[in-house]
């Protein structure tokens, strides 16, 4: 089981421009790569970025300071993950960008097909069988520098395939991971930053993420001003108690990872329920998972030093873990392969 001393200051793995990129995976667990090579002769080989019309090698991916996107994380976005070569409830993915971009008064200037089409190229011109996929849309920047008058940006597009990046390595996804409940900080209200809008505005997720490390552990789960589970830096969070699922319905992303969880867990026969998760019932659970597009679904076995049930992943978080894994093979409306 991977211990405290094993966690770095990062949760990401380092990459090699034009290698084939694994990261080490438990012998005979769920998660395995494929088994391919990159076809190094093409410069995109490795990773992709589609920024101003143009595909380019990640490496040369560049955007303008200018852009309010950066200058005033005036965006939203999604992530997409691409594994065993099938690219994964892309369509669900693109929604949720096209929604958060309408209720930001952002246009993509691109059909929800056109999109598609850009992402799917992308991966293929990057040899990726796992890939992280990023679409961003941004408020975009003016014909003079610094323009402050919003009615005369151009919006931005910008989507990039990578190497598969891990919020959870692996080995925490099969044996277990540690999280706090920061001390420090609380979630952003929804009265201040939307959280159905997938965001940059990390303040609050990046200070917990510094205080968990602070604190020993991988990972935080955040509460809001009301003492209630909001989410963790880049995942939702689900608890099992007495055979029952139970998720945030309030301060937390509308994730398509937790969507697919819930899936699982109908299909299961398992009561889930999306409410008011209070502090008390994080710390009673029987079970913790945090679940992600960057990581599948991870068993939090210890919260703020105490172990959660037995210290150990729990039946139903394993369960839907592998079946979770399971659906990045499995012939359905859920995937698509990518055309290489």
């Amino acid at each position: 089981m991977t211990s405290l001393s094993d966690i770095g200051t990062s949760n990401l793995v380092a990459v090699e421009p034009g290698a084939a990129i694994r990261e080490d995976t438990p012998a005979g667990s769920v998660i395995q790569y494929s088994d391919y090579e990159l076809d190094t002769s093409s410069p995109f080989a490795g990773g992709v970025a589609w920024i101003e019309g143009e595909y380019m090698p990640a490496e040369e991916a560049k955007i303008s300071i200018f852009d309010t996107g950066f200058g005033h994380s005036d965006l939203t976005y999604t992530v997409a993950h691409v594994w065993h070569g099938n690219i994964f409830r892309l369509g669900d993915h693109l929604d949720r960008l096209l929604d958060g971009s309408r209720k930001l008064r952002l246009d993509a200037g691109m059909s929800k097909d056109e999109l598609a089409e850009i992402t799917k190229k992308c991966v293929s011109l990057s040899q990726l069988r796992e890939s992280f996929v990023n679409l961003t849309v941004t408020r975009g920047y003016g014909k003079r520098k610094g323009e402050k008058d919003l009615t005369k940006l151009t919006h931005q597009v910008y989507i990039y395939a990578i190497p598969y990046l891990w919020a959870f390595p692996p080995a925490e996804q099969i044996f277990g991971t540690t999280a706090v409940v920061p001390r420090h900080v609380r979630r952003a209200g929804r009265n201040t930053v939307d959280p159905t809008i997938k965001n940059y505005q990390w303040g609050d997720l990046t200070a917990a993420s510094f205080e968990a490390k602070d604190r020993g552990a991988r990972t935080a789960i955040l509460l809001d001003s009301d003492n209630c589970v909001a989410e963790g830096p880049g995942f939702n969070v689900c608890i099992v108690k007495d055979g029952k699922l139970a998720s945030p319905s309030r301060n937390a992303l509308p994730g398509i990872t937790r969507k697919t969880v819930f899936e699982i867990a109908e299909q299961m026969g398992i009561d889930a329920t999306l409410r008011d998760v209070t502090s008390h019932e994080l710390y009673e659970a029987d079970e913790l998972m945090a679940v992600t597009t960057a990581g599948g679904v991870t068993p939090i076995n210890s919260l703020d030093g105490e172990a959660i049930g037995n210290g150990e992943p729990g039946p139903m978080t394993v369960a839907i873990r592998d079946r979770f894994w399971a659906l990045m093979d499995e012939p359905s409306p859920l995937i698509e392969a990518i055309q290489y």
